[in-house]
């Protein structure tokens, strides 16, 4: 198995939906800071904070964060975060109001493969991270995948992913048949980055999302589903989301000091 040593996170955007709830909070005690999603408080913690913790776990030593809004201020908070003994880049998207799939094309050039990708707003368990570094294949693009759909917090909004064997056949929000989650972790192969710049030169915008990139690649079978199993991960895009995930490590800690 290749080991893998560097990671992406990708956190350029606003957080709109979230940002919504925070700014009408923020101007009833009289603050005008700039919201950045990355580190809001979870449990008293910065959210990023939850997937640097896992990432170190891994053995991950390099880490390059996409930035974009705010970028400077997410910059600065940001590396007052970062454990010793790794080493961290900061890479600008100028486009930032685009798609994620932007945010990734910026670090191509940068990052060498395998590398693992996430986003600085979902958060997942440990072993989630250890059972996808474990079993992918470098020449894939490798997707970890929840299964367990009954557990989805708001499915409605979830990104769906549609499984043959051991490929992913169809991803979308709009899917109709489907067996399985995009959570949001992944490893991926360079060929990503030309799969990225294929769904952005079809777009009349110059735009894209990760998902079209995944869509194109399942079109040529180069991505494999990992399944989660009983791990737990859960992506914060709104106050609801925040709140159900607060609710679930507070039931999680509870039990885990009993």
């Amino acid at each position: 198995m290749t080991p893998i040593s560097e990671a992406v996170i990708l956190m350029a955007g606003e957080g709109s939906r979230l940002r919504q709830s925070y700014d009408g909070q923020a101007r009833l005690r009289g603050s005008n800071k700039p919201f950045l999603k990355p580190l809001v408080s979870l449990l008293r913690r910065p959210l990023i904070s939850y997937t640097l913790e896992n990432l170190m776990c891994a053995k991950i030593k390099t880490v390059h964060f996409v930035v974009g809004y705010e970028s400077e201020r997410m910059i600065a908070r940001v590396k007052q975060l970062i454990p010793s003994g790794v080493s961290v880049s900061f890479i600008e998207n100028g486009d930032w109001r685009k798609k994620n799939g932007i945010s990734l094309l910026a670090a191509a050039g940068k990052v060498g493969a395998p590398f693992l990708l996430t986003m600085s707003d979902h958060l997942f368990d440990e072993a989630m991270v250890g059972r996808l570094l474990d079993n992918f294949d470098p020449g894939l693009l490798n997707i970890a995948v929840d299964r367990k759909l009954d557990s989805i917090f708001d499915l409605p909004d979830a990104m769906k992913v549609q499984t043959r064997g051991n490929k992913v056949t169809g991803i979308g929000k709009d899917l109709r048949d489907y067996d399985a989650i995009d959570t949001g972790l992944f490893v991926c192969p360079l060929e990503i980055f030309d799969y990225l710049e294929r769904a952005k030169s079809d777009n009349s915008q110059n735009d894209c999302s990760l998902a079209d990139a995944v869509r194109l690649m399942a079109g040529d079978d180069k991505v494999r589903p990992i399944d989660i199993g009983e791990n737990w991960w859960q992506d914060i895009d709104t106050p609801q989301m925040l709140k159900h995930a607060e609710e679930r490590m507070t039931r999680r800690v509870s039990r885990s000091v009993k």
